[in-house]
């Protein structure tokens, strides 16, 4: 399966050094940032799944960023769990006030920090998995487990379905093969080496009919030699043809 991306947020080396190697070994891909600065970049960037955020940082405290990411529409449901020596029952109801998922108080236990970890995640995928997600005219709902564009329910097999799905909740980022086949199929299944390929063409061409002609299809681009990227951007190849 995909590895979730943790942002850790601490301007304190061995602070970051020791929850990077605590949360690589529960299996997390972890990336840092020592500053507020640093970190805003860092989330627009890499799109982390969450963020362990501390308060007191340089150039700006953690609150001050948690209030600007809960602000900004790009990142208002970003998973943010405050990690902070502020102990004090204010402290704590303030950070959750201002929308923290959840509050870590230093010292910790790294086994207890994974713990609170995966429920946040979790609660995270029980509301992921029941939002409906829309793209222009483009909706998928999971509750009912039916796609349309513009009242029109597409026919699409389970397996497109999936890749969609996928798809649309992971906009602009680029995916290998591997990479999507470990999402949709899961990493202990074996598949022939164009497999994603073609469940791909048919996807596209589920999403192609009269009335929209290709103009959601092109939204599953492909990047060479990298793989493929869900996208709302034109491609040069799609400018090109436009004459623009």
């Amino acid at each position: 399966m995909t590895k979730v991306t943790i942002l850790v947020v601490d301007d304190e080396l061995a602070v970051r050094d020791m929850v990077k190697v605590s949360l690589e070994l529960a299996g997390f891909n972890v990336i840092t940032a020592k500053n507020a600065k640093e970190a805003h970049v860092k989330v627009i960037d890499d799109r982390p799944d969450l963020v362990l955020l501390d308060w007191m940082l340089p150039g700006g405290s953690g609150i001050e960023l948690l209030r600007r990411f809960r602000r900004d529409d790009y990142t208002k449901d970003l998973s943010i769990i405050m990690l902070t020596a502020k102990s004090s029952e204010d402290n704590l109801v303030q950070g959750l006030g201002e929308g923290a998922d959840d509050y870590v108080v230093k010292p910790f236990s790294p086994k207890a920090l994974v713990a609170r970890i995966h429920s946040v995640l979790r609660r995270v995928d029980e509301r992921d998995n029941c939002k409906v997600i829309q793209v222009r005219d483009l909706l998928l709902d999971p509750a009912a487990h039916r796609v349309s564009i513009k009242d029109h329910t597409l026919d699409i097999g389970p397996t497109e379905y999936k890749l969609l799905k996928f798809f649309m909740q992971n906009k602009e980022k680029v995916y290998s093969r591997n990479h999507i086949q470990d999402a949709v199929w899961g990493a202990n299944v074996y598949l022939e080496q164009r497999t994603v390929d073609v469940h791909i063409r048919r996807l596209r061409k589920a999403l192609s009919f009269e009335e929209v002609g290709n103009s959601y299809s092109e939204l599953i681009q492909t990047v060479r030699g990298a793989g493929y990227r869900f996208s709302e951007r034109p491609t040069q190849s799609s400018l090109h043809r436009d004459g623009l």
